[in-house]
């Protein structure tokens, strides 16, 4: 690389001026794209190093490494990091990088939002882990916020609440500008129902992110005043309800969990067709899919609260509109399964991701659905299934995509190979892993151990051993993830036309779903 690209010259020891402002100042879209999924790679390694810290403790029972208060800020701080600092940037990021250029579009609509969208984060961020260095710590009631838990954290708790406007400003950003994009830019003749299914899971998430947003700012705002106005919104005591920051909170928390997975959605169907060397099956009915589950997500957040003592007809309205959900998640998998049905597959690094993505992504679904049924979540409710549960969902869904989709479009964006057998090494190695960490918490938690503990029962030493063995090993194989991309980024071999054209690029030279009067199967790979 040469030393004007790292921002140096010969004769300065400092960082070139002009290289700084470049990157600082920039609206360009792939420049924004590259700075959100740099920051999310950091993130990730701060909040997965936070997990190491959660299962080094939980290794075996009784108190050995930090105090139970840090490892409840430990879980706080992990979850807040990963969701608004690993997997949301993650998501923008390849908006920003793959929107204009799948639109037809000279950039994103509104640059300077784009750009100012980004730099709010690292400022959130650091906020947000300074409360860790606080007077009294930083806040120890989980990332839900719950009060009065929460309400007892000291200096840090307006920190907290400001990190996390500051946060949701960003995200709110993100969203405008891609409706904006979306629905102002594209190239003649792309209809939106030609769109590319990348382009729709954005839509569909923007307009989730513009809705909710807004709940989660109210919400925590009403904790500030609780705590240094003397208002009474969830205290009892002054005649409000704890129960109902969970309804706010929730209204938020569950289309956020969509915020989280439909983008990941949008990826996994690029790279299967891709991979299958055949079009993507029933690209319309993927759009109403995604279309009817973003619109559920409104509906069903209080499955997170069947033991708060509700109604018996809201209990089975929950129970039923979450089942429902089920059913457009039940047509996705399907279509790619179809997808793959006789096609001419190869199992290059994306493709092993994706393929890791729809598997395990079913397992969570699967153990969602068990969630859902409200008499036996009360037996569920607050044990490591749920941990079990949503980190299927996040880590094999969510976070496998951004893999998946780092490997399939890096060639693109650099112009060199990734390296092929690595990138393979690292999928089996991540999911040996995952597999490790989070299976064993299915029977931990049908066994009764509850999450956010830093101690537990002796019966539960063997799973917590297998989990945190797994951890490590999911952990410190990311370090391999972080060289290849680095490696490709500084060099390696050169990207040819076959990652567009040939066996792996199907995908840039088709729009989803292609004219069939133009389209040819390549030929099948022996």
């Amino acid at each position: 690389m040469s030393e004007q690209v790292l921002g140096h010259d010969e004769h300065d020891h400092g960082p070139d001026p002009q290289f700084l402002r470049r990157w600082i100042t920039t609206t360009n879209h792939k420049d924004l794209g590259a700075l959100y999924l740099w920051f999310s790679l950091l993130m990730f390694l701060v909040g997965g190093a936070m997990a190491l810290v959660i299962r080094a403790e939980l290794f075996q029972p009784g108190m050995q490494l930090v105090r139970p208060e840090f490892f409840n800020q430990m879980t706080t701080m992990h979850a807040l990091v990963m969701i608004f600092g690993g997997v949301m940037p993650a998501f923008v990021g390849l908006s920003n990088w793959l929107l204009p250029v799948m639109l037809g579009a000279p950039d994103m609509a509104l640059p300077r939002l784009n750009n100012w969208g980004f730099w709010i984060l690292p400022f959130a961020f650091t906020l947000l882990i300074s409360t860790l260095f606080m007077p009294g710590g930083a806040p120890a009631g989980g990332w839900t916020m719950y009060p009065p838990l929460v309400l007892q954290t000291g200096l840090a708790f307006p920190f907290l609440i400001f990190s996390v406007h500051l946060l949701g400003v960003s995200s709110i950003m993100g969203g405008i500008n891609v409706i904006a994009t979306i629905l102002n830019l594209r190239a003649p003749g792309m209809t939106l129902m030609k769109m590319p299914l990348f382009a729709w899971s954005w839509l569909i998430t923007a307009f989730l992110i513009i809705a909710v947003m807004p709940v989660l700012a109210g919400a925590v705002t009403m904790l500030l005043m609780d705590k240094y106005f003397g208002t009474s919104f969830f205290n009892a005591a002054g005649g409000g309800d704890p129960v109902l920051f969970q309804h706010v909170f929730w209204f938020f928390g569950h289309p956020e969990v969509y915020i989280l997975i439909l983008p990941a959605f949008g990826i996994v169907s690029h790279i299967i067709p891709t991979f299958s060397r055949k079009p993507l099956f029933g690209h319309a009915s993927m759009v109403y899919a995604m279309s009817a589950i973003a619109f559920l997500s409104f509906i069903v957040w209080a499955h997170h609260m069947f033991t708060v003592g509700l109604p018996l007809a809201a209990e089975l309205f929950f129970m039923f509109a979450t089942m429902l959900i089920a059913v457009p998640t039940g047509v996705k998998v399907f279509n790619w399964t179809a997808t793959m049905w006789r096609g001419s597959l190869s199992f290059e690094t994306p493709m092993l991701f994706a393929l890791g993505f729809v598997f395990m992504f079913t397992i969570g679904g699967f153990s969602g659905l068990m969630l859902a049924m409200a008499p036996a979540d009360f037996q569920y409710q607050d044990t490591y299934f749920v941990v079990a549960h949503f980190h299927y969902v996040l880590v094999p869904g969510a976070v496998y995509s951004i893999m998946a989709a780092v490997y399939f479009w890096l060639p693109k964006w650099t112009g060199h190979m990734y390296d092929e057998r690595l990138g393979k090494l690292h999928f089996w190695l991540s999911t040996i892993g995952v597999n490790l960490t989070f299976f064993p918490m299915h029977f931990s938690g049908l066994a009764g151990m509850p999450r956010r503990i830093p101690d537990y029962a002796l019966q539960f030493t063997t799973f917590n051993q297998i989990s945190s063995v797994g951890a490590f090993m999911f952990g410190f194989s990311q370090l391999l993830f972080v060289y290849i991309v680095i490696k490709c980024v500084r060099g390696g071999e050169k990207a040819t036309a076959q990652v567009w054209e040939g066996a792996e690029g199907l995908e840039w030279t088709l729009p989803s779903p292609p004219p069939y009067h133009s389209f040819t199967i390549p030929p099948l790979v022996t």
